[in-house]
């Protein structure tokens, strides 16, 4: 099969999930600069989430460009990770309007824990489905490291996010920080 459709679907619900997120931003009824100091959460929350849909994006292209074909367990393991990533919007804007309270982030930090579970389901799919392809084999599986650290760095934020939700984002913005740049292997040795 041809991962085409795969590809543009993919990047049609992620841009969804992007407009949906900006739409939460309510206009102030005042043309004052004071007006937009109690946006602030509610924008900061929406940074934060705009900057992983994009990491995730960014991500998945590159892990699309080493693929050779699809097969349906690809497709439906897309599709988990496209049901955690549509999720986000709601969090996002739950926790910008409680101004990053415990019970958001720890659903926002569960929405995590469960995208970054679904983008390594798919990952290994990818790498089950091409087992003979060695370029394939070695490019996604060196990200076997950064999803174990991002999935206990998400937990500790769940975790945390009853205690101090400080840390809770701090750990959320340093697993951010580790994918921000995607696989650099993967620009150089997959051919379009």
């Amino acid at each position: 099969m041809n991962k085409t459709r795969l590809e543009a679907f993919s990047d049609g619900v992620i841009a969804i999930i992007i407009t949906i997120m900006v739409l939460e931003f309510k206009v102030p009824h005042s043309g004052e600069w004071s007006a937009l100091v109690p946006l602030m959460p509610t924008f900061l929350s929406y940074l934060l989430s705009f900057v992983y849909i994009g990491i995730y994006w960014n991500n998945h292209h590159h892990m699309m460009h080493t693929m050779k074909h699809i097969t349906a367990s690809i497709m439906w393991s897309n599709l988990n990770l496209l049901f955690w990533l549509s999720l986000v919007p709601f969090a996002t804007a739950w926790m910008g309007e409680n101004h990053f309270a415990a019970a958001p982030v720890a659903v926002y930090s569960s929405l995590l824990i469960m995208s970054g579970i679904a983008y390594d389901i798919l990952r290994r799919f990818i790498i089950r489905n091409h087992p003979h392809d060695h370029q394939v084999q070695e490019l996604l599986t060196r990200q076997t490291t950064k999803s174990l650290i991002s999935t206990l760095s998400y937990a500790a934020a769940f975790g945390f996010s009853f205690l101090y939700t400080g840390i809770s984002i701090a750990l959320i913005a340093f697993v951010a920080v580790m994918w921000f740049i995607p696989d650099q292997n993967i620009e150089k040795n997959v051919k379009d």
